[in-house]
């Protein structure tokens, strides 16, 4: 599970098991999770974030998703 960035409390990484999916980044704080496509950027799944966080990682990852997209080419070895 590399961690690919922190801000805010937040750890987003992805999990080494899922490279047949979609780009997509994992999102924990206090025991929340949220998982996030990358193309469009939206919620694929959320687990215990209140709307007020899942508005904060969407503004987060549409931040930075470029990188994010080209962590993901690089770790799971796929063209972006």
């Amino acid at each position: 599970m590399p961690t690919i960035h922190r801000q805010d409390g937040f750890r987003f990484y992805f999990y080494s098991h899922e490279p047949n999916e979609p780009a997509h980044v994992h999102v924990d704080r206090g025991g929340a999770s949220v998982k996030v496509w990358l193309t469009p950027v939206s919620v694929a799944i959320n687990m215990g974030h209140s709307a007020k966080d899942l508005a904060d990682v969407l503004r987060i990852v549409r931040e930075h998703r470029a990188r994010f997209l080209e962590e993901w080419h690089g770790f799971f070895g796929t063209q972006g």
